[in-house]
């Protein structure tokens, strides 16, 4: 073979190559894998549109992605969606903002939603059902609006803890050793439950002269946390854990509760800490770039509406926010929110720190 045919050849080889891996990068994970790798899609022919409407969310367990998808198809989309954790959710749509995927993000709670805004990944839309939704929980300049209200109720499971014997905090865990080894701190501190429990126990310990803004008191014991609870495994379920009594007292999230406790027959009882409970709202917004803005803009005003959302919090137990869907909330979410006194947060001071905050943890602790 001459010197040009050798050229030739090889350089169709490497073209070959270099297209087949392209390819391959295609293909995506589950939502338990990195950021650059998301969760399977699930997908659904439109009865309008062969294009796709690309959802991001953290909220598409339990059959809610298939629910979606199908309920969303019998109103002329053609949805698919892309799940994964709060954090990585977040960090894909700021490292895709110059070039976006997703048309529109939903599940997320109010300290992602200002990430996204901050770093200017949406676009303000006013859905036609904003003015039903509670007071005080739409971004006021319609980056963003709620679905769904989720307590994170600190637990115990009375079949291993004695009623004589329940922590009254997050701070009587950190600080008592008899608790030591028997609740769970999820080391996943890039998911949002974890974030909203780290908020929960550190923001106490606000100080202007501390480090990140926090007293040296506040990092002894958000660290005395981490280290003396137990770890969740990988691919091992929380409630399981807890269900077992390997790790009896935990963080429950109300809207998973009934199904959970449904599933493992275990009752969790709940602590009321003095400082109350911390309670986030998922909302939706669209991302700004998106190509399918029009169809955007309706999914949202179908999604969010009283009709939706109640048939969503009848199939998922959930608490909607949506005035008009109200009366489809279960007894059992009812009695939850009734039960239950929300935790003054500065929540503008935890967004603007928690990424910092988690760093810190993460290099110091794990």
């Amino acid at each position: 073979m001459n010197m040009r045919k050798a050229v030739i050849f090889f350089g169709t080889l490497f073209i070959l190559f270099v297209l087949s891996a392209c390819g391959k990068g295609q293909a995506t994970g589950n939502a338990n894998e990195p950021t650059t790798d998301p969760a399977p899609k699930v997908e659904a022919k439109s009865t309008t549109s062969d294009k796709p409407l690309i959802v991001y969310t953290n909220s598409n367990s339990d059959g809610k992605a298939e629910w979606i998808v199908e309920e969303g198809k019998k109103a002329g989309f053609n949805i698919e969606i892309v799940g994964a954790g709060g954090g990585d959710i977040t960090n894909r749509l700021i490292s895709e903002k110059a070039n976006p995927v997703a048309d529109v993000v939903f599940g997320l709670n109010h300290m992602f939603f200002e990430q996204l805004k901050a770093e200017d990944v949406l676009i303000p839309f006013a859905p036609n059902w904003a003015e039903e939704i509670e007071a005080g929980i739409n971004d006021e300049a319609d980056y963003y609006h709620g679905l769904v209200k989720q307590a994170l109720i600190l637990s115990y499971n009375p079949e291993f803890v004695e009623k004589a014997d329940v922590p009254d905090s997050y701070l009587e865990l950190a600080n008592n050793e008899k608790f030591k080894g028997i609740f769970q701190a999820r080391d996943d501190l890039g998911s949002a439950t974890a974030k909203v429990i780290i908020a929960s126990i550190i923001a106490q310990f606000e100080d202007p002269n501390g480090e990140l803004g926090i007293s040296a008191k506040g990092w002894e014991t958000v660290e005395r946390f981490y280290k003396n609870g137990v770890q969740i495994p990988e691919g091992e379920d929380f409630f399981s854990m807890f269900a077992s009594g390997d790790a009896p007292i935990g963080t429950m999230i109300s809207g998973n509760l009934a199904v959970n406790q449904e599933q493992y027959g275990t009752e969790a009882v709940f602590i009321h800490p003095e400082v109350g409970t911390p309670l986030v709202v998922e909302s939706v917004g669209i991302v700004k770039g998106t190509k399918q803005e029009e169809v955007a803009q309706k999914f949202v005003d179908w999604f969010g509406s009283a009709e939706t959302q109640g048939a969503f919090a009848e199939k998922f137990n959930a608490m909607p926010v949506n005035k008009g869907a109200l009366d489809k909330a279960s007894d059992f979410q009812r009695q939850i929110f009734d039960s239950v006194v929300p935790q003054d947060i500065n929540w503008s001071f935890v967004t603007e720190n928690i990424d910092d905050w988690v760093e810190k943890l993460e290099l110091e602790i794990f």
